[in-house]
């Protein structure tokens, strides 16, 4: 991917959109400069986080590769970056766009999708980083949403939802599985406060055991151990796959 989308380029410009503490960003930007290394490389970050913002500046302060690449920072919710290039007129392009983790806090999903990749130059890609379509997160949210989805997140997506919008909007794409699992085990242990740790992340609450009724708690676990995980050595495996999507330019 990193060949295909330095081809023939004399730079190459990307773009992170909701980038976090920028530990993916650092990681694409240090594939793209080992596969280019000859192509100058410019970086733009938008993160609406002032605090993950400073951690992913003081990643780069400690990597003396990325210090080679100049930054431009965007301290800003995806919504206000794209209002506020479309007020500019001055519309900057990029050669790679990369939205990880990020495409369930945004307001108009396919608003969102063709704005970011109405950015693109030719040949560029626009990645979606998701959890899959019948991952554990994607059963989890969709079972339990009248309950989850009711703060920060208020309508789940998974990789099903992205490539549906992608289809309506006659985009061309690839789709490329992320296996991942992590240990719950913990989490059916009520004394365990790793359990409750993990449970309080799964279900983003501050607290699991006093955000829910005890018949609620009880349908959430039961739902966790036997639909969203495999065991294997006596361990709860939790289905925690991902979905690499490229968007064409």
């Amino acid at each position: 991917m990193c060949y295909r989308i330095g081809l023939d380029k004399s730079s190459l410009d990307v773009l992170g959109v909701g980038s976090g503490g920028g530990e993916v960003d650092a990681h694409i930007l240090t594939l793209l400069q080992s596969t280019c290394p000859s192509v100058p490389i410019t970086a733009d970050i938008v993160e609406g986080s002032a605090d993950l913002t400073d951690s992913f500046k003081a990643l780069v302060a400690k990597t003396p590769n990325l210090q080679k690449i100049p930054f431009a920072w965007h301290l800003m919710t995806s919504e206000n970056y794209e209002k506020q290039v479309k007020a500019k007129g001055d519309i900057k392009k990029f050669d790679f766009i990369q939205m990880v983790q990020m495409i369930y806090y945004v307001d108009n999903l396919a608003g969102t999708i063709a704005f970011h990749r109405s950015l693109l130059k030719s040949n560029g890609r626009l990645m979606i980083i998701v959890e899959a379509a019948n991952s554990g997160w994607d059963i989890l949210w969709k079972t339990y949403k009248k309950v989850l989805a009711v703060d920060v997140i208020t309508e789940y997506r998974s990789s099903g939802e992205v490539i549906d919008c992608l289809k309506s909007q006659g985009l061309r794409y690839e789709e490329h599985a992320v296996p991942n699992a992590f240990d719950i085990t913990e989490c059916f242990d009520p004394s365990s406060e790793t359990g409750k740790r993990l449970l309080n992340f799964m279900t983003a609450k501050g607290s699991f055991y006093e955000s829910f009724t005890p018949e609620i708690r009880a349908g959430i676990l039961d739902l966790l151990r036997n639909k969203c995980s495999t065991e294997k050595d006596g361990r709860v495996l939790f289905n925690s796959d991902l979905s690499c999507i490229l968007v064409h330019a």
